[in-house]
């Protein structure tokens, strides 16, 4: 269990640091350019590392649905408001904001597919965030 919790903190890390990046770029072009530089550079990277290990394109490509391929451009749009939002309210709310996002989203897609769902719990963990955002706000 220590090996996913690791690389989840890590990944966490790793969001914020490319969206500190992006957002430093979207101020000396705009988010749309800082997002298109990104997925440019992004695709050039895992093109390589895909000729180096192979299987991008899976053998069962023909039965995938063509809707599961939204996250693409749901990605895009994920990454131009980072890059957007972070220079202007900073990282810290744009972080509390984005987890709050996805802990609503989590628990509905969860509860959609009959997953139980403690939801006094996720409640609790959606105010905290929200919270804790409110607490970051206040004049010191």
């Amino acid at each position: 269990m220590i090996v996913p919790i690791i690389f989840a903190f890590t990944a966490g890390l790793l969001v914020i640091l490319s969206r500190q990046v992006n957002g430093r770029l979207s101020l000396s072009t705009s988010p749309l350019i800082s997002s298109f530089w990104n997925h440019i550079v992004g695709f050039i990277f895992l093109s390589l590392v895909g000729l180096v290990i192979g299987g991008l394109i899976p053998p069962n490509i023909g039965e995938i649905p063509w809707w599961v391929f939204f996250g693409g451009p749901i990605g895009v749009i994920f990454v131009a408001a980072g890059s957007w939002l972070i220079t202007r309210i900073g990282a810290i709310n744009s972080t509390l904001l984005v987890i709050s996002g996805q802990m609503v989203s989590g628990v509905l897609f969860d509860w959609a597919r009959g997953i139980p769902v403690t939801l006094w719990a996720s409640a609790l963990g959606i105010v905290l965030i929200i919270a804790g955002m409110a607490l970051t706000q206040r004049k010191r």
